[in-house]
């Protein structure tokens, strides 16, 4: 088992967003950075654990715990050139971008915010505490998920 931080911007699609929909599940989309695409079509696996970011608003931090339920398919969005996400360059036949699926765990009594998390002394890895990582997919080493869950859970 793998652990990551999925970030998404909660206008867009929040942890309570998740845990609406039907069977607390949703697929991943919209991620249009290679990097991120990669960690999602070749290391992201069913059963691996999602720390749920919160980003640009009022309360950034950490929101909730997801779990990956599919494994990367290529994302629909691509395709369709009414969607923000649309790829002019992407086709059926040769995908350029993929998606996952989630599934809602657990929604968190407050956010862990940004701020808690940089001064935290254990967490030093993570992208979130280095300078120039703004990835919206970054995987988390199992000790410092441990301690983000811990804190998170208060």
């Amino acid at each position: 088992m793998q652990y990551w931080l999925f970030k998404s911007e909660p206008d867009a699609f929040s942890i309570d967003d998740l845990a609406a929909k039907p069977k607390q599940t949703e697929h991943w989309d919209g991620i249009r950075n290679y990097q991120a695409r990669n960690y999602l079509r070749d290391e992201v696996k069913q059963g691996d654990q999602v720390l749920f970011y919160h980003s640009s608003c009022k309360e950034v931090g950490i929101a909730g715990l997801a779990e990956v339920v599919k494994e990367a398919y290529p994302d629909h969005s691509q395709f369709n050139p009414e969607s923000k996400y649309f790829d002019p360059k992407a086709s059926p036949d040769k995908p350029r971008w993929v998606m996952v699926d989630v599934q809602f765990k657990q929604k968190f009594s407050k956010v862990l915010s940004l701020s808690k998390i940089k001064n935290m002394s254990d967490i030093t890895e993570i992208g979130l505490v280095k300078k120039g990582h703004r990835l919206s997919i970054m995987p988390v080493n199992e000790n410092e998920f441990s301690i983000l869950l811990k804190a998170a859970k208060g």
